[in-house]
Order: structure tokens, then C-alpha cells, then sequence
């Protein structure tokens, strides 16, 4: 009798798995509000549309960046009142309920002229090279170059009681293929300048390093009909609709690179510099497999993450552009002493562009993924825009104003 009782007790007085798993859920959320208080002073807020740990931050920066010039959106002021307090809508469809999608990067406005900037913020203990590389194309001798197209600084700000933290400002960019290519003629100056880019930065004695995908942006703001929102990009800045754009035959944009980080610039007497393997974006590199303890030299590396940005984003996923598959190849050699010059990329190229037809130039780039009806109606708006340039005589490669 007396130990069917004990039994019976025993199995009341056992914890089931749920509310073991409920009591180690708790222990943990305590440990991360303890945490948050340590750092913030205060538990961070949960709700929809709420300030992440990276937009706190610069909500503590909003005033000094204010005297300096910079300022940011009403979601970072001190006072911020949520725009939906009060009211039906949900947070995300309120201007100022988007958090930002990098945590290192905010937009801004700069108050002298009303541009519209992004500031990144740099530890310099992680990339002591990237503002000193960045000024260096901001040099006189440089920067007025028609083939820079690294990113301009405008402005390196230190940021208070952070010894080790800057602040760089530069334009606001979008990723260089937001928007869709509507010609072959697009395509090619977008190369162009990316190639003239590259071999800018090569024949100064820097290798980027990282020059994958991400890191090519476009200014875009001539392309929109108005200003863009900087996290949700097809929105109007203000969220009263989605905003419209132009194409880029009618609006040619400028293409930069962007991110220093993992730059270097060498000592011109030095042709050949050797740097152990650093995986930046792209981690296809083929030298790096197998050969991370070896130092080698990074310029064709350069050559291969560019190569590999023209492969993935035209080769492999549009249709019509075999007459760059010769070049493309030779640049994502395996072997990276096999790969050609910048110099010999830009010649290539040069030559390739002199030999396509104004009709091919004018053609609609198509996806390789593009379905039937989506074709027709793509096809039916591209013929109405290529009938009017034609008629206006607008250049079938669309060129920057100098």
C-alpha cells in the first residue's frame, strides 16, 4: 500500500518536457532582458515596428550628427512618436515602422543641400584601411577622373566618446541591378563603366578584394520619378504609393564600387604584392579552395569576382549574351595566372562593343526564366520605347553626361 502511494506521488511531483522546456525558455529570456538593461539601460521594446539593436545606436547619435549637418529620419530622433499609435494601420505600413536592413548603414539627409546620403559606420580596429583608400580616390588628381568609380567620400566624421568608430557619408545607392535591364545597350555601359572602373582602380595600385555582387551600386536618384523610401525601396519616401522609374536608356546612371574593408594599396614599384586568401562575398574563388595558407597576389582574384558577376547575372540568367562568354571565361580561369589583365579586359571589350549592331543594342534583354505571357507584355511596352528613340535619335548605349 504504502509504496503505490509513494509511485503515485512521485509521477504528480515530475516535471513533463513541455514545462521543462517552458521553465529553460523563461531562464534564458530573463538572461537576455538582464542583458539588454546592462547594455541599453533598458529592455529592448518587441513590439511591430519597434528600434532594433543597431538603429539604437543611432538614435543615440541623432543630435551631434544633427549639428554636423546630418539628418536622420524621425524614427531616430529622441522624441519619436510611432506614427501608428493610435490608429488601425500596422507598423510596417507606416513610413517610419521599416527597421533598416544593414545595421552599419543609415540614410540621412544632408541639411545644407537637402541630398539624400547614406552613413556607414567603421570600426578601425576591424578595417584600418577602408577611409584612407576611400580619400585616396577623393584626391584632386583622381576624382576627377571620368573612370573612378569608387564610391565618393564625402565626408569622415569621429564619433563621440568612440575613439575606435567613423563615420563615413557618402551618396545613397541601390544595388546596381534593382532595377531591370531593358536593352543590350544598357547592359554594355553598365560594363563598361564597371570594366573602366576596375582597371581605374588596378593601374593606382589597389585591389578591392571584394568586388562581388553586393558591392556594385548604382546612383539611382535620377532614375525615379521622385524620391525613393531607403528601406523599402519601390515605396515613395513618404509611403503615399509606389514610386515609378525611368529606364536607364532614358536615365543613364552611374556605377560604383563600394566597400573598402578588405582593400589594399601598394607601393608602385611593387608588381607582383602577395596577400594570404581572405573570403570576402564570393567564396567561388578557385585559388582559394584548396590554398588558404598561401600568399597570393590579389589583383587577378579582382578579375575573377568581376567576371563572376557578369557570369551570374547575364550569362547564366539572360538570354542573347554569348558574345561575352570568350571573355567571361578567360576571367573566371581556374587558374589565376591564366586570367587576362584589366588592361587586356578593356580592350577585349572595347572591341566586342564596336562589333554588336545598333539592333542588338536596342533589344530587350529577356530572363532565361521569363514565361509566356509576361514575354508579350514586356515585349508590347519594350517596342513602344525603342519606337521613340529611335525617332529621337537617343544613342542605343546610353552615356553618362560628362
Amino acid at each position: 500500500m504504502n509504496k503505490t502511494t509513494t509511485s503515485s506521488e512521485g509521477k504528480r511531483n515530475a516535471k513533463t518536457k513541455a514545462e521543462i522546456k517552458a521553465e529553460q525558455a523563461a531562464a534564458l529570456e530573463r538572461r537576455r532582458a538582464e542583458r539588454e538593461i546592462a547594455v541599453f539601460g533598458e529592455e529592448r521594446d518587441r513590439r511591430p515596428g519597434a528600434l532594433s539593436v543597431d538603429e539604437i545606436w543611432w538614435r543615440r547619435q541623432y543630435e551631434w550628427l544633427k549639428v554636423r549637418g546630418y539628418l536622420l529620419r524621425p524614427r531616430y530622433a529622441p522624441d519619436w512618436v510611432r506614427s501608428w499609435e493610435g490608429s488601425k494601420r500596422h507598423a510596417f505600413d507606416c513610413e517610419d515602422g521599416r527597421a533598416i536592413h544593414f545595421g552599419q548603414v543609415m540614410d540621412a539627409t544632408r541639411v545644407a543641400d537637402g541630398l539624400y546620403v547614406a552613413l556607414k559606420m567603421v570600426k578601425k580596429s576591424d578595417h584600418p584601411h577602408e577611409v584612407e583608400i576611400g580619400q585616396y580616390f577623393m584626391s584632386e588628381k583622381l576624382s576627377s577622373d571620368p573612370k573612378n568609380s569608387c564610391i565618393p567620400f564625402f565626408d569622415v566624421l569621429s564619433v563621440p566618446d568612440e575613439s575606435d568608430t567613423q563615420i563615413i557619408v557618402m551618396p545613397l545607392l541601390l544595388p546596381f541591378n534593382k532595377i531591370s535591364f531593358d536593352t543590350f545597350g544598357e547592359v554594355v555601359e553598365c560594363l563598361r563603366q564597371l570594366f573602366e572602373g576596375l582597371w581605374f582602380m588596378h593601374n593606382n595600385h589597389v585591389a578591392h578584394r571584394d568586388c562581388m555582387q553586393l558591392n556594385i551600386m548604382m546612383d539611382a536618384k535620377d532614375l525615379y520619378a521622385e524620391p525613393y523610401h531607403p528601406v523599402m525601396l519601390h515605396m515613395k519616401r513618404d509611403f503615399s504609393g509606389f514610386v515609378s522609374h525611368y529606364t536607364r536608356t532614358q536615365r543613364p546612371p552611374k556605377y560604383y564600387f563600394i566597400d573598402f574593408g578588405l582593400s589594399r594599396r601598394y607601393d608602385a614599384i611593387e608588381e607582383t604584392p602577395l596577400e594570404y586568401p581572405i573570403f570576402g562575398g564570393d567564396k567561388s574563388v578557385p585559388e582559394f579552395q584548396s590554398n588558404v595558407d598561401v600568399p597570393m597576389n590579389p589583383f587577378p582574384t579582382d578579375i575573377y569576382y568581376l567576371g563572376n558577376v557578369v557570369r551570374e547575372q547575364f550569362l547564366n540568367t539572360k538570354k542573347g549574351f554569348e558574345f561575352l562568354k570568350p571573355l567571361v571565361d578567360d576571367m573566371v580561369q581556374d587558374d589565376p595566372r591564366k586570367r587576362p589583365t584589366m588592361d587586356a579586359v578593356v580592350e577585349r571589350f572595347e572591341s566586342i562593343r564596336q562589333q554588336l549592331s545598333t539592333w542588338k543594342l536596342r533589344s530587350r534583354v529577356i530572363s532565361k526564366d521569363e514565361g509566356p505571357f509576361e514575354n508579350l507584355y514586356r515585349g508590347v511596352t519594350h517596342w513602344s520605347r525603342r519606337i521613340g528613340f529611335i525617332v529621337k535619335r537617343t544613342p542605343a548605349i546610353p552615356r553618362l553626361r560628362d
